[in-house]
């Protein structure tokens, strides 16, 4: 089947099979690791992308699922070379230790921001409950989430006059 998906605004046509997932076709065709194949049954969250604005785990979604839809993976996050307030906020409050789990964190974070520009400890918790990291206690995670959410609403104020 033929597909048409933009990936962090670059279009990627292909024909692919239909059981292709769009975690592989983001790996594979567009050459985007950043996104991360962990469990493959949708358990763990390091595939974690944004389709069309909605955090989703690319591994439970086919390639032709996600015909003419924008996708946005963990390198399309930083723009004109500066790393997006989440990007920079884990680096900052250590929100990490291997990695593995961040990009699909730092995606499903930016879901919960968009959505909800101050959010409290536990909707942090809970919007990353489908999210697993292995290494961290995810504490820094959630300061990681709080840090980025001042530095873009403090961005917003500035960008406003205020």
């Amino acid at each position: 089947m033929y597909v048409k998906i933009t990936i962090n605004g670059q279009l990627y046509e292909r024909d692919v099979e239909p059981r292709l997932l769009l975690t592989h076709f983001i790996r594979d065709l567009a050459g985007l690791t950043g996104t991360h194949i962990g469990c493959e049954t949708s358990i763990c969250g390091a595939c974690t992308v944004l389709a069309n604005g909605l955090a989703v785990k690319s591994c439970t979604m086919f390639a032709v699922q996600a015909d003419g839809s924008d996708i946005v993976t963990i390198e399309g996050m930083a723009k004109d070379g500066r790393l997006h307030p989440l990007q920079e906020s884990f680096w900052e409050e250590h929100g990490l230790q291997c990695g593995y789990c961040t990009p699909g964190m730092i995606m499903c974070s930016h879901q919960l921001l968009s959505r909800n520009p101050s959010p409290v400890e536990e909707e942090i918790r809970s919007a990353l409950d489908g999210n697993l990291c292995r290494c961290t206690g995810y504490q820094n995670i959630v300061k990681a989430v709080q840090s980025a959410s001042r530095k873009i609403q403090r961005t917003t104020r500035i960008a406003a006059g205020d």
